[in-house]
């Protein structure tokens, strides 16, 4: 049997698993009787920890919510992903809680194991992040506000900047938040436009109080962050082309990311890959990283790109 102060904590550890327990079921865990598990959450309980009970045959144990937070016990890869992920956060695209990310992440550190710290300094130090890839900051208070309204079902209203910087007072139902890339994302019906929208987080100034609650409608697409991506990635699209690619579509899709464009097979030999970019000329560069032969359709512009490319590869292949 255990000690009692290792038998709480391995108490306080089952019950932080998010599901109700019977006490047959803990006592049966912890090798005690039910009368001892009855004790235990009563110590618990004058610690600080909010263990409610239900009484009767489908009765049982669950650790709720406090008016304080007690302290969490943390596994080993609980601990190191809160540690990275509080490391993210401190240089991370969302503003407002990098000088608390780093008080939490050394609260954190001071109580690592040492084999744990190894593990979190490692991925710290052989991590190099790409220059050019910071993207803009999104404040703390945003997001939650936004969050909050997506779960209790609450209309937003805020001032929204398009990518000119004009402004525009929005009222919509917001439904998900996708964070992509370096970039935060609100999907949410437009009650004015009465279409589904997609707004950057970034560019929104919420406005209080909120709106009224409203009933849920089904998603646009079950899966929000595909929705997302295809919207978010042919948005900026000045160029847009549409090319026939003389190679399987499985095996171009995976030579190109997700948010590049859509793949789409004609026969087991041939694919349409429609992809776009601002630029004509860094488009052409693009698709010569196909690797297999292709036929640009309804992209004019792209074609003396192309030309041009050609005309560079010939010569530097006959060493001119």
């Amino acid at each position: 049997m255990l000690e009692t102060s290792a038998r709480l904590l391995r108490l306080l550890s089952l019950l932080q698993t998010h599901r109700d327990w019977t006490g047959t079921e803990l006592a049966e865990r912890l090798d005690v009787t039910p009368r001892t598990v009855r004790n235990d959450v009563e110590r618990l309980r004058t610690l600080g920890y909010p263990v409610h009970a239900t009484r009767g045959a489908a009765g049982g144990y669950r650790l709720g919510a406090g008016a304080s937070l007690p302290p969490l016990l943390l596994d080993d890869e609980e601990a190191v992903a809160v540690a990275v992920g509080l490391r993210t956060a401190a240089g991370g695209s969302v503003s407002g809680i990098e000088e608390t990310s780093l008080r939490a992440l050394a609260k954190l550190e001071q109580v690592l194991p040492h084999h744990l710290r190894r593990r979190v300094n490692a991925l710290q130090t052989y991590t190099v992040p790409v220059p050019g890839q910071d993207g803009p900051r999104v404040d703390a208070d945003v997001l939650t506000t936004i969050a909050a309204a997506c779960r209790d079902h609450e209309r937003l209203r805020f001032d929204y900047r398009d990518h000119a910087g004009a402004a525009t007072l929005r009222n919509v139902e917001p439904y998900r938040m996708v964070h992509r890339g370096r970039r935060w994302y609100l999907v949410a019906w437009d009650t004015q436009r009465e279409d589904w929208r997609i707004f950057r987080v970034d560019r929104i100034a919420p406005r209080t109080p909120a709106g009224p609650r409203f009933t849920p409608r089904p998603l646009p697409d079950e899966d929000v962050a595909e929705f997302v991506s295809a919207r978010v990635s042919a948005a900026p699209w000045r160029t847009r082309v549409r090319v026939t690619v003389h190679a399987p579509a499985a095996e171009i899709a995976a030579r190109v990311p997700g948010f590049a464009g859509s793949v789409e097979p004609v026969d087991d030999t041939t694919c349409v890959f429609v992809t776009g970019s601002q630029d004509p000329a860094s488009l052409a560069a693009w698709l010569g990283l196909l690797g297999a032969d292709f036929t640009v359709h309804d992209a004019p512009e792209v074609v003396p790109h192309l030309r041009a490319l050609a005309d560079r590869f010939a010569r530097a292949a006959g060493g001119e």
